[in-house]
């Protein structure tokens, strides 16, 4: 049976997309379910909705806490019997009580070979600090910023001639084939944490989970 996503974005949802992409195959075990942004006026929104499936735009400055505003996200969730959360550029930390109650269902993807690079500014830093080889990771979430259980990576060159701007596309890219690949892992049930590590079960996947798009 096809897994619930539920699609947390804050802007134009080009991971989202990707996921909705993936999700159209039928036989992809996974179906989004609902598209969830924190900001009114996200272009990721229209995406969706014209993709026919289910959104509601929350403006988190209606809520004077936290809690009070993961907890909307978290009655939507349930509402369309979300079985996984995917998080897709969504630019707000989720409480710990909230992680907690989707543990090991809640993912996220980051633009760098976590554990390097948290945070922001990601591919500045790679360029300011001569990183040949960065990439994007897809976790499972925990209360700390960009940390979790890896499920998936990939690879991708920094180039010498390299702008922000031109590495931030590769990176995306890298990003749009990984992410549909790790949600089907977690979907099929093929990755578990144990430990705090992630466990596949490989079968005609490819053993390393890992890509390099080209040049």
């Amino acid at each position: 049976m096809r897994k619930n996503i539920g699609i947390l974005i804050s802007g134009r949802g080009s991971n989202m997309a990707s996921l909705i992409a993936a999700c159209s195959d039928i036989d992809f075990p996974a179906k989004a379910a609902v598209v969830i942004s924190n900001r009114p006026d996200a272009a990721g929104l229209d995406f969706a909705s014209k993709a026919g499936i289910a959104t509601l735009a929350l403006n988190h400055r209606d809520y004077e806490e936290r809690e009070d505003f993961d907890a909307v996200i978290d009655a939507a969730l349930e509402e369309h019997n979300v079985d996984i959360v995917c998080l897709a550029g969504f630019m707000r930390l989720l409480t710990p009580g909230f992680v907690d109650k989707w543990r090991d269902r809640l993912i996220n993807i980051h633009p760098s070979l976590l554990p390097a690079y948290p945070g922001v500014n990601i591919h500045d830093r790679v360029l300011d600090d001569g990183v040949r080889i960065t990439g994007c990771t897809v976790h499972f979430v925990r209360a700390e910023m960009d940390a979790g259980p890896i499920i998936a990576q990939a690879a991708v060159p920094v180039l010498s001639t390299d702008t922000v701007e031109a590495l931030s596309a590769r990176v995306l890219n890298a990003e749009h084939r990984v992410y549909p690949l790790a949600l089907k892992l977690v979907a099929e049930g093929r990755a578990r944490v144990a430990s705090e590590r992630v466990l596949i079960d490989y079968d005609e996947l490819e053993p390393a989970a890992m890509f390099v798009p080209a040049l």
